[in-house]
C-alpha cells in the first residue's frame, strides 16, 4: 500500500468543527492545506477555530509554539472550488445530503485532475449511491472521521461498489500515516460504528421503559461494571437525541425495518420536546447550573455470610476466590455442574438471559440471586443484581452482604432478562458478528472500530470470546424467548462459531 506523498496537496471542503479538524489532522502530517467553505467567511473561522485550539494546546505545554506556527502555515483558506485544482486528495465534510454531494462531486471531478481521490466524510450516506452519477467513481470512497477529529483515533475507509482497491488501500495508509486506526468497510448503513454502537443506546432505552433501573444506576453499571467511558443516556445527552434518534431512524428504514434497529418512543418523546440534551440544558439530565446530578441507586449495608461456596467452574471464579481472601471469607470448594456461589440461604448465579423467577421455576433453584456480567471482577466497584419473586428477604441480604464484603457497592434491578450489561455486550457482540458475516469488515476492523471510534473497553467480539461464544448464544436465545421478538435472533456467524467450537478469534 502507498500512502500519499505529504508534499502532495490534501483539500477540505466544509470548515464546520469537523472539516477545521481534518484539515489540522492533514496539515499536523505534514500535507499543504486548502479549506474551503461556500459560507462567506467560513472557511476563515475554520482556520480561527484550528488556531484557537492550537493555542491552547501550547498553553498546556503540549506543542511548542514554533510547532503550532509550522502547522497554521500550512493551511491556506480557499476562496472558491477552482482553486482546489492541483488536490491531489479532497475530502468532503459538508451537510448530510445526497444530491448536495453528488453536485458538489461532479464539479471537483471537473475540476481536480483525473488522479485526484476524492473522499466524503459522510456518516451514513451510501458512498455507491454518491459516485453513481460520476465519471471516474472508482476514485471515489468514504473516509469517515469521528469528533473530534484531531483527538479521535479512529477513520473508517469505506469503499463503494465502484472504488478501486487500490484507491482504498493508498487511502488507508495515508489515515495510518496521519496518526490515525484506519480500518476498511463496505459501503452499508451506518459503516462498522454507527451500525454496531446501536444497541448500547438500544438496550439501555429498553431496561429503562421496562422499569429495570433508574438513568443513572443504568449509566453507572455500564460505567463501573464495564469500563465504558460514559453509560448510554450520558452519551445520547452528550451526542444530541436528536441527532441519535436521526441516526437510529436512518439505520432502521435503510434496513427495512429491522427490529434489530427499532427506534425508542422514550428518546422519540425527548426529542418532541425539546429535551435534546446538553445543547438544550436537558434530555435525560438536568443541565442547568446549580441542578442536582441525580446518584445511582445503591443497597443498605447487609451482613455478609460467614463463609461461601463455590461451586463448578468459571472464568472468573479465581477472581471472586481472592476477593474473598481479602476479605477474610471462608471458601469451600464444590464440584458442580455450572458455576454458583452459595452464601447463606442464596445462590447466586450468572445471568444467562433468562428472568430470574422464571430460572428459578424451570431450574428447581430455591432463593436464586442472578448477578450481572462485569469487564473485570476484581477491579470494579460496582455490582448489579437481580432476584426471583420467590427469593426471600433474608437469601437476597446474604447476597447483597456478599458482594459488599468483597468491596462492591450493589445496584438491585427489577428482574429483567439478562440483566443490563450482560444483554448490552450480548447484543453488541451479536451486531459485531452480523456485520462480519455479511462482508461490511473482518473481525479485527469490527473490534479495532468500535474501540478507537467509541473507546470501547474492549472489542465486542473479544468479549464475546471472553464470554463464551456458547454464553453469548445462550443469552440471546434466552431473551428470544422472553420477547418472543425477531430483535434478538442470533448472528449467524455466531451460531456456526459455536456448532464449530471456535472463538470469533481462532
Amino acid at each position: 500500500m502507498t500512502a500519499l506523498d505529504s508534499s502532495g496537496l490534501v483539500a477540505v471542503v466544509g470548515a464546520g468543527a469537523m472539516g477545521s479538524g481534518i484539515a489540522q489532522v492533514a496539515a499536523n502530517a505534514g500535507h499543504p492545506v486548502l479549506l474551503y467553505d461556500v459560507g462567506d467567511g467560513a472557511a476563515q473561522q475554520g482556520l480561527e477555530r484550528i488556531g484557537a485550539g492550537l493555542a491552547k494546546r501550547v498553553e498546556r505545554g503540549r506543542i511548542s509554539a514554533a510547532e503550532h506556527e509550522s502547522l497554521l502555515q500550512r493551511i491556506s483558506v480557499a476562496d472558491s472550488l477552482a482553486q482546489l485544482a492541483p488536490a491531489a486528495l479532497v475530502i468532503e465534510a459538508i451537510v448530510e445530503n445526497l444530491e448536495i454531494k453528488r453536485q458538489l462531486f461532479a464539479e471537483l471531478e471537473s475540476i481536480c485532475g483525473a488522479d485526484v481521490i476524492l473522499a466524503s466524510n459522510t456518516s451514513s450516506l451510501s458512498i455507491s449511491a454518491i459516485g453513481a452519477a460520476l465519471k471516474r467513481p472508482e476514485r471515489l470512497l468514504g473516509m469517515h472521521f469521528f469528533n473530534p477529529a484531531p483527538v479521535m483515533k479512529l477513520v473508517e475507509i469505506v469503499s463503494g461498489l465502484a472504488t478501486e482497491r487500490a484507491v482504498a488501500d493508498s487511502i488507508f495508509a495515508t489515515a495510518e500515516n496521519w496518526g490515525k486506526l484506519a480500518v476498511h468497510a463496505r459501503s452499508t448503513p451506518g459503516f462498522i460504528v454507527n451500525r454496531v454502537a446501536r444497541p448500547f443506546y438500544a438496550e439501555g432505552l429498553r431496561l429503562l421503559q421496562e422499569g429495570a433501573a433508574d438513568v443513572a444506576t443504568i449509566d453507572a453499571i455500564l460505567r463501573e461494571c464495564g469500563g465504558f467511558r460514559m453509560g448510554p443516556f450520558e452519551l445520547m445527552d452528550l451526542i444530541g437525541h436528536d441527532v441519535n434518534y436521526a441516526v437510529t431512524e436512518s439505520v432502521h428504514a435503510a434496513y427495512y425495518g429491522d427490529p434489530r434497529f427499532t427506534p425508542s418512543l422514550l428518546q422519540k418523546e425527548l426529542v418532541d420536546g425539546g429535551y435534546l440534551g446538553r445543547k438544550s440544558g436537558r434530555g435525560f439530565y438536568d443541565y442547568a447550573d446549580g441542578a442536582d446530578r441525580p446518584l445511582p441507586a445503591s443497597c443498605d449495608n447487609k451482613a455478609a455470610p460467614d463463609g461461601v461456596i463455590l461451586q463448578g467452574e468459571s472464568p472468573f471464579k479465581q477472581a471472586l476466590s481472592e476477593l474473598c481472601r481479602a476479605a477474610n471469607i471462608p471458601v469451600e470448594q464444590q464440584p458442580g455442574a455450572d458455576f454458583a456461589i452459595i452464601c447463606g440461604a442464596a445462590t447466586l448465579c450468572l445471568t444467562d438471559g433468562r428472568m430470574a423467577t422464571l430460572r428459578a421455576l424451570q431450574d428447581d433453584i430455591e432463593n436464586l440471586v442472578l448477578f450481572d456480567l462485569a469487564l473485570d471482577f476484581e477491579a470494579i466497584p460496582r455490582i448489579a443484581l437481580g432476584s426471583a419473586d420467590q427469593t426471600s428477604p433474608e437469601a437476597l441480604a446474604a447476597a447483597i452482604g456478599f458482594w459488599q464484603k468483597i468491596g462492591k457497592q450493589v445496584s438491585l434491578l427489577d428482574d429483567v432478562a439478562g440483566l443490563c450489561l450482560m444483554r448490552t455486550v450480548c447484543m453488541l457482540a451479536n451486531e459485531a458478528a452480523d456485520a462480519v458475516n455479511q462482508g461490511v469488515c473482518n473481525v479485527a476492523a469490527v473490534d479495532s472500530a468500535m474501540q478507537g471510534g467509541l473507546n470501547y473497553p474492549r472489542g465486542p467480539l473479544a468479549w464475546a470470546d471472553a464470554i463464551g461464544p456458547e454464553s453469548v448464544l445462550a443469552v440471546l436465545d434466552n431473551l428470544v424467548q422472553t420477547y418472543g421478538e425477531d430483535r434478538y435472533r442470533p448472528s449467524p456467524l455466531l451460531l456456526r462459531g459455536v456448532a464449530a467450537g471456535r472463538n470469533f478469534h481462532d
